[in-house]
């Protein structure tokens, strides 16, 4: 079990050295992302997710969320394909998944789970079909009810843990291992890396299963406001997408979504603003680096 990690600090100079990969004419060469949740009264986690990807960079998007939303959310986001999934009378999204759906995830270079779901039987049965219906070469993000699913059933990324970045809050990470929290975040990511065999981002503290860490020490306060986890995660999809390596994509996304809100910070105060303008800073963010 890890105790001291030897910690590097995400900086303009380490990603510099560890450059996105270059940008090639065509939206294909960029990748599709694919997100998966939003409940009846949630759709508005997988909105900032996708667009979020998109701003990081991605080429295409789609959204997967409850049927009575979809319309809607096709009109808020006219640059993805939207698709309607079914839901619980509740509004939860089933764990049924539609054959359309399915199809979309072997195609997709990444597939985004959790933002908005709210349901964690649901939830591991929509994973576990999801999950099987990927193809090899796709990288998948999961937050929010993936996570909480996952940390029931490891066994729900048997055979793509190594394409795989988790997402969690501190309360998350206490799920994913089953007990209280009881060290430094980057002692707890790496442990959380290290159970599930991905790579992880805790609050800016990213491990990877080989025992790297990395810790960001750019984020304020004003980042703890409502929708900017779904945000970070989207920001992680869209890097994959762009052809990134898990780890590289969880340590640029956690210095990006910092600056992002050090720059709104400068214009509204240290708190107050809102996730969505944290996705409109993305790729100004991203050009200065």
């Amino acid at each position: 079990m890890p105790t001291s990690p030897d910690t590097r600090i995400i900086t303009p100079h380490l990603l510099a050295d560890w450059a996105l990969p270059a940008v090639a004419e065509g939206k294909e060469s960029r990748g599709t992302v694919l997100v998966v949740g939003g409940a009846r009264f949630t759709p508005g986690a997988v909105l900032l997710s996708g667009v979020a990807a998109l701003r990081a960079g991605a080429g295409r998007l789609q959204l997967a969320a409850t049927e009575s939303t979809a319309a809607a959310l096709s009109i808020a986001v006219p640059e993805a394909m939207v698709v309607g999934l079914p839901e619980t009378d509740d509004g939860s999204v089933r764990g049924e998944v539609p054959d359309r759906v399915l199809d979309l995830a072997a195609e997709a270079s990444v597939v985004v789970i959790g933002p908005g779901l709210d349901d964690l039987d649901e939830t591991a049965a929509l994973m576990s079909h999801v999950l099987e219906a990927i193809g090899d070469e796709t990288t998948v993000v999961l937050d929010a009810y993936g996570l909480g699913a996952l940390s029931h059933d490891v066994e729900l990324i048997t055979g793509c843990a190594d394409r795989c970045v988790l997402t969690p809050n501190t309360i998350e990470a206490a799920h994913l291992l089953g007990r209280d929290l009881d060290g430094e975040l980057d002692v707890e990511a790496l442990r959380v890396a290290e159970k599930y065999g991905t790579a992880v981002s805790l609050y800016g503290h990213v491990a990877s299963p080989d025992g790297r860490v990395w810790r960001e020490e750019s984020a304020d306060v004003g980042l703890g406001t409502s929708g900017s986890g779904d945000v970070s995660a989207g920001i992680v999809a869209g890097l994959l997408a762009r052809g990134t390596e898990p780890a590289q994509a969880a340590c640029w996304a956690a210095h990006v979504h910092a600056m992002a809100g050090r720059r709104l910070g400068n214009r509204f105060g240290r708190v107050g603003y809102l996730a969505r303008e944290l996705v409109a800073e993305v790729p100004a963010t991203i050009a200065s680096l």
